[in-house]
């Protein structure tokens, strides 16, 4: 099987995007699209830990509020650290995605504090960054 990020041409792609990266389909019927989301240019830059982490507890409230909660399944940071992946019930689109994720990345802009970062709700909760968060997500929207 082949791994599809790697079938990817990076040097090719323009950040920000959304890019339908794959749609699975179970024997039962069930459909699943996986999205990437890119923030930074591969190979040119990439978010720190701390804002992609913020990001990510960020994106996790506000994208469920945009009417999308009961359809979501996973968003995972990439391990390049220049996106993430998100994983959601149905044959969706670039264009269904987009409206949720810029909603919400607008909220991240105007957020003052970052939702389950202490000990109890949080695996790493020292490593955060609002400001960095903000920035990202202040770059998406403003460049997709």
């Amino acid at each position: 099987m082949k791994v599809e990020s790697f079938e990817l041409d990076h040097t090719k792609v323009k950040a920000p995007y959304i890019r339908k990266a794959s749609l699975y389909k179970g024997e039962k019927g069930d459909v699943v699209s996986k999205f990437d989301l890119r923030f930074m240019q591969p190979n040119k830059g990439e978010m720190q830990t701390g804002g992609i982490h913020t990001l990510e507890h960020l994106l996790a409230v506000y994208l469920r509020d945009e009417g999308i909660g009961e359809e979501i399944i996973d968003l995972s940071p990439m391990g390049c650290r220049t996106g993430f992946y998100f994983t959601i019930w149905g044959d969706k689109t670039e264009e269904e995605i987009k409206k949720p994720l810029v909603n919400a990345l607008k909220l991240v802009v105007e957020t003052k504090e970052i939702p389950a970062a202490n000990e109890i709700q949080c695996g790493n909760y020292r490593d955060h960054s609002l400001e960095a968060a903000i920035e990202y997500a202040r770059g998406f929207v403003n460049n997709i």
